[in-house]
């Protein structure tokens, strides 16, 4: 049985990202106390294997503080009897969730009239943290829609092979912030910059002249080999930790040209030896 827990900050897109997976025929249970979860898989476990053969389970801040306190354990326990479990944690910047909060009038499940909002997610986010140090992949929803994170969801979980660690190579704008799932990230703004050609401007990585000019240059062949090196040498060592995700994030200014081209190139090269290798242009 695979079993993915959603878990993350409210408002932060738990619920879209629960409804995604409900979408890709997992059969999906939200707000189950985390201490029922060895009894709840023991029980779908007993039951039609193929009905529950892929399950997601919603888990937030409305627990007993000490079963959230005892999620290692717990998780612990359901892997030792060969469940799959993998952790999916939400998250955003506090100012985007007191925002969000606002435009849609709702109620922050931990306010009270003695909480303030911003109070209440910071309480949320302690009492979740020993979720989200479990967690395999992180998603940040601060500059993400719906639709994007449906997406992010999608191409994360929907069709991967479970016994291969899924790799992603994810170009983004320093400007915009770092992404936060990151477990590497490559900084390409010293390499030469086609946004001053001013023909290259309006385009991006994925056009033709601008991977012409980025092919001339020295020091981006010279990046490109050194990281594509130094992931190939360093993959091995997470897949022995049975490491399910690992995302690699290039940076440039703009996020449009110069970590387009490396991402697209590192993806077509890991592409050629592994199953799993997905690609993300953050700012496209």
């Amino acid at each position: 049985m695979k079993l993915i827990i959603i878990s993350g900050l409210s408002g932060s897109g738990k619920s879209v990202a629960l409804h995604s997976l409900e979408d890709l025929d997992y059969y999906c249970t939200d707000n189950l106390p985390v201490g029922l979860l060895p009894a709840f898989t023991d029980k779908i476990s007993n039951a039609n294997e193929k009905y529950y053969e892929h399950v997601a389970v919603g888990i937030d801040a409305r627990n007993n503080p000490d079963d959230l306190e005892n999620f290692h354990t717990i998780i612990k326990e359901l892997k030792a009897k060969d469940v799959h479990c993998e952790i999916i944690f939400v998250e955003a910047e506090d100012e985007v969730l007191i925002k969000r909060f606002s435009e849609t009038r709702r109620k922050h499940p931990l306010s009270t009239s003695d909480i303030a909002l911003p109070d209440a997610i910071k309480s949320e986010r302690t009492l979740l943290e020993p979720i989200s140090m479990e967690a395999d992949i992180r998603i940040d929803t601060s500059q993400t829609n719906v639709h994007q994170l449906r997406d992010i969801i999608r191409e994360r979980i929907h069709g991967k092979d479970e016994d291969t660690l899924a790799l992603l190579f994810e170009s983004f704008a320093f400007k915009n912030g770092i992404p936060k799932n990151a477990d590497y990230v490559f900084d390409a703004r010293c390499l030469p910059n086609p946004h001053w050609v001013q023909h290259l401007r309006p385009m991006t990585g994925n056009d033709e002249p601008v991977k012409e000019f980025l092919d001339k240059e020295a020091m981006v062949s010279t990046m490109y080999e050194d990281i594509k090196n130094f992931i190939k040498k360093w993959i091995p060592f997470f897949e022995a930790e049975n490491r399910s995700y690992l995302t690699v994030a290039i940076g440039c200014t703009g996020g449009r040209h110069r970590s387009v081209y490396l991402a697209n190139k590192l993806s077509t090269e890991f592409s050629t030896q592994r199953d799993n290798v997905q690609l993300r242009h953050r700012e496209l």
